[in-house]
């Protein structure tokens, strides 16, 4: 039996994704959280933000079913170009991981650093391969 690595990788990248939406959700619903995130200047977040925080959970979805949808994980949703949308996602995952990285935030950038950094070598591994 052969592993298929990148169907695996896909998996756990997508735990990671919708794992990191239901964190936006609790931001969203004005748990106390928020110095994990957006620099760690706020312990709940204001109302803006949640809103941001909201739109950012639907886009995790999205990223996750993407990764599912390039390594044949899931079949159907034909319609997304999802050899662009990768690469996009990989794009945003490396500054993601660099601003986490200088964050002044110190949970935030022990916290959401590694974690945007795991995602990245993940994506960058199954696009590549």
């Amino acid at each position: 039996m052969e592993v298929d690595f990148v169907y695996i990788s896909s998996i756990i990248v997508a735990i990671m994704f919708v794992s990191l939406a239901i964190f936006q959700v609790l931001l969203t619903l004005g748990y106390p959280f928020g110095e994990f995130t957006l620099g760690g200047y706020y312990k709940i977040l204001p109302k803006k933000f949640r809103i941001v925080s909201a739109v950012s959970a639907l886009i995790l979805l999205f990223m996750g079913l993407v990764f599912l949808k390039h390594s044949n994980v899931l079949n159907g949703l034909d319609i997304l170009p999802t050899n662009i949308l990768v690469w996009i996602i990989i794009i945003s995952l490396g500054l993601m991981t660099l601003a986490n990285l200088i964050s002044q935030s110190k949970k935030e950038r022990h916290t959401m650093t590694p974690l945007s950094g795991v995602a990245f070598i993940l994506c960058l591994f199954i696009a590549l391969s």
